[in-house]
């Protein structure tokens, strides 16, 4: 299993040619921690958790644009609220957008900033373009990897989920942080587009080095649901829930595949039990 990475100061995202706006390099580590567990869809009580990271991010440097971007745009990406209906949200932002006027950022950043404006407005498409823009300069900017992989699942661009990640994959060598989870976003869009085989190898590869990885689990899951492998699926699920049972933005989607095993074998209670002791406790 692969270490754990030091959190990124300003020194480093400047090395790894992901420059960050600000000169806090506690803004700088609460930003890379927010990130990872976005990626990791978990919660990490030693870091905080989301919440706790971007409460401080704000306190650390309250002008630092990328904190605001990616503060405002996994409101909206989670898509339980949306400007219109939100005044709170719709006041994020505007501030974020306010704030980038008023200081010199890089073109990345200006383009986050606009990316996440206009997922704001509704115009999912245009604003995976920006995303793309980005990811065409800088392959290892994660947020953007992230946010356009999200926005195309909503969209149903199963290709474009899929060819977004495969145009950056060679660039993610193993010595970049986050590295081994773009192998399990990349499996997802191939199997998304029946490429089962190397959807597996891929999501078996980023389990290989990180066992945790909910959402390569979740390609796996889908994988034997489409082939009608129904007793394989129900024992990678069986073998693999002590690792993904506490990744807890994604463990209850997991623990419903499970139980979709359970009700093609015709084993209803089962599936009912899967759903009232794991599932429910997510809602």
């Amino acid at each position: 299993m692969a270490a754990a990475s030091p959190l990124r100061d300003c020194q480093a995202w400047k090395d790894a040619r992901l420059p960050l706006s600000t000169t806090s390099n506690e803004a700088c580590k609460l930003f890379d921690a927010t990130l990872t567990q976005y990626v990791k869809w978990t919660n990490d009580k030693s870091l905080g958790g989301i919440e706790g990271c971007l409460s401080k991010l704000k306190a650390a440097d309250p002008t630092f644009v990328m904190g605001h971007a990616m503060a405002t745009g996994l409101v909206l990406i989670g898509t339980g609220s949306s400007v219109k209906l939100d005044k709170e949200l719709d006041l994020a932002v505007k501030t974020m957008v306010e704030i980038s006027r008023t200081q010199p950022l890089t073109r990345r950043e200006q383009l986050h900033v606009s990316a996440v404006e206009t997922f704001a407005n509704g115009n999912f498409p245009k604003a995976c373009e920006l995303w793309e823009q980005i990811l065409q300069d800088h392959p290892t900017d994660m947020l953007a990897l992230k946010f356009s992989h999200d926005a195309y699942f909503y969209l149903g661009y199963q290709e474009q989920m899929r060819d977004s990640v495969a145009r950056i994959y060679p660039f993610w060598t193993p010595d970049i942080p986050l590295s081994s989870y773009v192998k399990g976003i990349y499996s997802f869009g191939l199997m998304e587009t029946n490429f089962y085989d190397q959807a597996e190898k891929l999501a078996k590869e980023a389990l290989s080095i990180n066992p945790t990885d909910a959402w390569s689990v979740h390609t796996v899951a889908h994988i034997h649901e489409m082939k009608a492998e129904i007793k394989d699926g129900l024992e990678f699920m069986q073998h693999s829930e002590t690792f993904w049972k506490d990744s807890d933005m994604l463990a209850c989607h997991n623990y419903w595949h499970w139980a979709l095993y359970l009700i093609e074998k015709g084993e209803y209670e089962a599936a009912l039990t899967i759903y009232d002791t794991h599932a429910q406790a997510f809602f």
